[in-house]
């Protein structure tokens, strides 16, 4: 089985989150968890950035 490229995947988790923050049933509760809709996002970020350099890199060491 073929599975998406890892960036793929963190880019469409970083919309979907985008999503569900943006959604008025999560907005509407009362929902505060010791770990936040932005902490995920922000770590999704990290991740994409530190996909995008070992990208970045293996562009390199092959030319």
């Amino acid at each position: 089985m073929d599975l998406p490229a890892l960036l793929l995947l963190v880019e469409s988790a970083q919309f979907l989150i985008s999503q569900i923050e943006k959604h008025p049933d999560y907005q509407k509760l009362d929902y505060q968890p010791d770990l936040t809709i932005g902490d995920a996002q922000t770590a999704l970020s990290y991740l994409e950035c530190e996909l995008e350099s070992n990208q970045e890199s293996s562009i390199v060491s092959e030319s």
